[in-house]
């Protein structure tokens, strides 16, 4: 059996990730994206990138997006072509849909229209960070947006001996910290009064710009 073909509707940052790991997996991927500067910037890391309104039933059949076997609706944003793009994949016979919602709202109508799985990336990473914070499985990096990411950080030595609410690190810092990891254990939202310790790590939220500055003044 031949290994699956994938198609990318969309190649913004949600897209542009599932088809670039979907390539480096070894599958044939194909990305279609409305937007040249777009399809210019996805095309040298995935097998085929087309310029192309997807929500034209012609452009599906001249692309053969029948011979596909999973395809992916990652326009969650323009949430009519995303219904009526999943909607005109079903019917041609895609075999699996999987599209991007951006609301309950859009997840329930792409749920009537067939899609076969409905991401709504938000409510899936949080998921994905408690699952990991309860199973002790501390995240090293995990991108949020283009401005902010949440991280896994050493504490710097000056700060062992002192409280949260003594170091003050959303003022000082521009970061907040989530939880703290101490000998296997995992502290989820600690006080204000929790006293830090030499060794203990910190799963901290902030913008890129901060985490970076963060890391900057640990290696000073």
């Amino acid at each position: 059996m031949s290994a699956k073909q994938y198609v990318v509707f969309g190649a913004g940052r949600f897209g542009r990730s599932v088809a670039v790991a979907l390539a480096e997996s070894g599958y044939e991927v194909m990305v279609v994206d409305e937007k040249e500067e777009l399809v210019q910037e996805i095309a040298p890391f995935v097998t085929n990138a087309v310029k192309a309104e997807a929500t034209d039933p012609d452009v599906l059949k001249e692309l053969g997006i029948r011979n596909f076997d999973v395809a992916i609706v990652a326009i969650g944003k323009d949430m009519q072509s995303s219904i009526m793009l999943t909607m005109l994949l079903k019917e041609i016979g895609v075999p699996y849909v999987v599209a991007k919602a951006s609301t309950e709202i859009h997840q329930r109508i792409l749920q009537k229209v067939g899609a076969d799985r409905i991401i709504l990336p938000e409510h899936e990473m949080g998921r994905r960070i408690a699952a990991n914070l309860i199973s002790g499985n501390i995240i090293d990096y995990i991108e949020l947006s283009k401005d902010y990411s949440i991280m896994e950080v050493a504490i710097l030595p000056e700060w062992a001996g002192h409280t949260i609410l003594e170091l003050n690190v959303r003022s000082k810092h521009g970061i907040n910290i989530i939880a703290v990891e101490r000998s296997e254990q995992i502290h989820v939202s600690p006080a204000a009064n929790y006293e830090l310790s030499k060794g203990d790590r910190l799963v901290v939220i902030g913008t890129n710009k901060s985490l970076q500055e963060l890391e900057a003044k640990r290696h000073d």
